[in-house]
């Protein structure tokens, strides 16, 4: 019904439309928050192997992703060399990326477990530290960051990362990067092991 038609119509109709586009309302509030919603274990934990950090990031891995904006266009794209260094108590993955463009870029983690099934760690252009959980083949890392845009401008981040293991050799990396509660864009890789894990 046009909004005048609406506006003309008797009150006791005026009343149950006004109902009826608070319900429509509402619904489409609903789908619209479900849609935002990130992903959570309920939904997501697989029939991979267990996820052991400690075990798949000892030794050297390759990954190759993309980065796209909200609208879903690829913004660069990526490869990262990791090499895991497991010593009993802490974990440090030193990471070297090469852009499309040519640009390059260093980070170092250094993770500690802090629980069965929770770590902790730090890294430059980490905010504090970061806070991961793994389920089954899955692990779920949360932490600020500082994201330097190719311009040189540093703008502070959130990232929601999941990782879902494969096999003793395969990982699947998805991370939602949000602003102010706003996604502003995806980034996706795919990790291979030079080796089986040991």
């Amino acid at each position: 019904m046009p909004l005048a038609s609406l506006l003309d119509a008797p009150p006791r109709q005026r009343l149950r439309l006004g109902a009826m586009a608070r319900l429509a309302a509402a619904l489409g509030l609903a789908i619209l928050l479900a849609a935002c919603a990130g992903p959570s274990f309920d939904r997501n934990v697989g029939g991979g192997p267990d996820f052991a950090l400690e075990r798949y990031f000892d030794g050297r891995i390759e990954a190759w992703g993309v980065f796209q904006d909200r609208a879903e266009n690829v913004r660069r794209t990526l490869k990262v060399t990791i090499d895991g260094t497991w010593d009993g108590e802490t974990l440090t993955l030193d990471e070297d990326f090469i852009y499309e463009d040519g640009a390059t870029e260093k980070r170092i983690w250094v993770l500690r477990k802090d629980g069965p099934n929770r770590w902790v760690g730090t890294a430059e252009g980490v905010v504090g530290e970061a806070v991961g959980i793994v389920e089954g083949n899955a692990l779920n890392w949360k932490y600020e960051f500082d994201l330097v845009r190719p311009n040189g401008d540093v703008v502070r981040v959130d990232f929601d990362d999941w990782m879902y293991l494969q096999d003793d050799r395969v990982m699947i990396n998805r991370a939602y990067v949000s602003k102010f509660g706003f996604e502003v864009g995806q980034l996706s890789l795919f990790f291979v092991r030079d080796e089986p894990m040991r």
